[in-house]
């Protein structure tokens, strides 16, 4: 098979191209000519995607957390995530002073639920120091009751003890209900049977 392919080539180069309507030699010699040296470094083939950054400075992907470095970005902000099979890099949308995006480079993490977090990215987030804290029991605040009516319960007691049952609603007839919805005309009081 391969005698009869040596044999077959020559004769194939020789021919006229039915579309381009030139030797076959010639116009492969004439392209190989133009194509160019393989560049040195390997193209890179990566995914790209615009994330919002959370208030914590992490980035969901691919249902794994990675984190970008507090001081450069806010909450909401878009990144640009740039992932190969085996690394997760995060850009700016907006170059910095010098003209860079990277913000963050990770390994990708295998599966889902990781966290793939650099320590020193959450410096300059709040540490919580300083903030109202519970370390026990909340003392109990006392409520303003409306005074109780006559016929009080336990169901009356909860009702006011409810923020809801505190607010002024309006009263009307369930009559003004069905003339809006045109079910029967509207009338607030009873009319007497009509002479025949």
């Amino acid at each position: 098979m391969d005698a009869a392919f040596t044999t077959w080539v020559p004769q194939r180069r020789a021919q006229i191209h039915k579309t381009h309507r030139e030797v076959i030699g010639h116009r492969a010699a004439r392209d190989h000519a133009a194509l160019k040296t393989l560049p040195p470094a390997p193209y890179l083939v990566a995914e790209r995607h615009l994330r919002p950054v959370g208030k914590d400075c992490l980035i969901a992907f691919g249902g794994n957390l990675y984190s970008v470095p507090a001081r450069k970005v806010h909450p909401r902000q878009l990144v640009e995530i740039r992932a190969t099979k085996s690394q997760v890099m995060l850009h700016s949308t907006v170059p910095d002073s010098r003209g860079g995006t990277l913000l963050a480079m990770h390994p990708r993490a295998v599966g889902r639920g990781a966290r793939v977090v650099e320590e020193t990215h959450w410096d300059g987030l709040p540490t919580g120091k300083g903030r109202r804290t519970t370390t026990g029991e909340v003392p109990v605040q006392p409520r303003h009751h409306r005074p109780l009516s006559e016929e009080a319960g336990p169901l009356q007691a909860l009702l006011n003890r409810a923020a809801a049952t505190r607010v002024e609603v309006g009263r009307r007839p369930l009559s003004v209900y069905d003339e809006l919805t045109g079910t029967r005309p509207f009338t607030t009081h009873r009319t007497t049977e009509e002479p025949s």
